[in-house]
């Protein structure tokens, strides 16, 4: 394998390159951006001690599934009764312009309170739904893979997303659709 010197600046260069996108994997993954920095922050630590194991294969992939199993980790070792307020509203769900689906929109404000409702309404998925709907459609992986990720059956990752594509749509402030609306 490569020397000790070149293990630290292939370990740095994924990490300038990579730390960006797992911080944003694991913040929607927790819904919460302190956590998430620290999830990503010992997965790194953990994938430095075996970069010369991994470095060859498929780092990205080992670092996020290293995430999962931290935020897994940190979620069995909380109190069920405690839930965190997240930033949800942060998520960049409408990413490009203001309207987020095409439109232009006069009034920006719109598209503001329409992302704090889908924040709200996202902040109501269990864990495991919302690790479901993250790596289903923020992360593109199927419905095998997401499985595997999360160590479940892809029955169960077809049921939790089912369930959680559902509650959305039953929120009362989502109520009616947003696709092609225009201003």
């Amino acid at each position: 394998m490569a020397g000790s010197g070149s293990r630290d600046d292939d370990f740095t260069a994924f990490v300038l390159a990579r730390s960006a996108r797992l911080v944003h994997f694991a913040r929607m993954l927790c819904g919460d951006a302190g956590l998430a920095e620290d999830l990503v922050q010992t997965a790194l630590e953990k994938a430095y001690l075996r970069w010369d194991r991994i470095e060859l294969a498929d780092p990205f992939g080992y670092v996020r599934r290293a995430v999962v199993n931290q935020h897994l980790s940190w979620v069995r070792r909380r109190p069920w009764r405690e839930r965190p307020s997240g930033d949800a509203a942060e998520l960049e769900l409408y990413a490009g312009d203001a309207a987020g689906f095409g439109g232009t929109v006069a009034d920006p404000s719109g598209a503001v309170e329409r992302r704090l409702a889908v924040g709200a309404a996202l902040s109501t998925l269990t864990r495991r739904e919302r690790a479901v709907v993250v790596l289903r459609y923020v992360e593109d992986l199927s419905e095998q893979q997401t499985a595997a990720l999360l160590g479940v059956a892809v029955g169960t990752v077809k049921s939790a997303n089912a369930r959680a594509l559902a509650k959305p749509r039953a929120a009362p402030e989502l109520s009616g659709s947003y696709v092609g609306e225009r201003a």
